[in-house]
């Protein structure tokens, strides 16, 4: 009986230990002047699977298809001028990023970012596990300033 109730202790032990080690989800979008040039401009929108039509209206579909869990977005600008926005997708697995990513126009070049990348003119995708990134801009962007931004904000995930 006595063996019991030790067992017992030492299981609620471990399971609040190991409780405690849980890492809290780091944010994934630098803050202004991390990122040289640019600054985060607005304050980070969140969406569910289920809410995520109000910010992609007429394209959640692909996303939700994919596995999509949540979509994080915020806004920046680069030097004061050019403006960008950054949207964060976290999917259930590592697949359903693949597989937004997979449908990107072929037409962009391979970008060393997380697990695979491509940057255009105005854009750069890229995926890191279950988390696809997409930074886009009104206009044509400097490749060195959003490889930049994609890298600090890799560097959170």
């Amino acid at each position: 009986m006595k063996t019991r109730w030790i067992c017992i202790g030492v299981l609620i032990v471990a399971v609040s230990a190991a409780a405690g080690c849980r890492r809290k989800a780091a944010d994934p979008f630098p803050s202004s002047g991390l990122v040289s040039g640019w600054e985060k401009t607005g304050p980070t929108r969140t969406y569910t699977a289920d809410t995520l039509w109000q910010y992609l209206d007429g394209g959640a579909d692909e996303y939700i298809g994919a596995g999509v869990v949540s979509a994080a977005t915020s806004d920046y600008k680069f030097q004061g001028k050019l403006e960008a926005v950054v949207d964060v997708y976290t999917m259930k697995t590592a697949t359903g990023a693949k597989k937004i990513l997979d449908d990107e126009p072929a037409s962009g070049q391979t970008a060393p970012l997380g697990d695979a990348g491509r940057i255009y003119l105005q854009s750069v995708v890229f995926r890191k596990g279950p988390t696809l990134v997409r930074i886009t801009t009104y206009e044509p962007a400097p490749a060195d300033a959003l490889l930049a931004l994609a890298h600090g904000i890799e560097g959170r995930l």
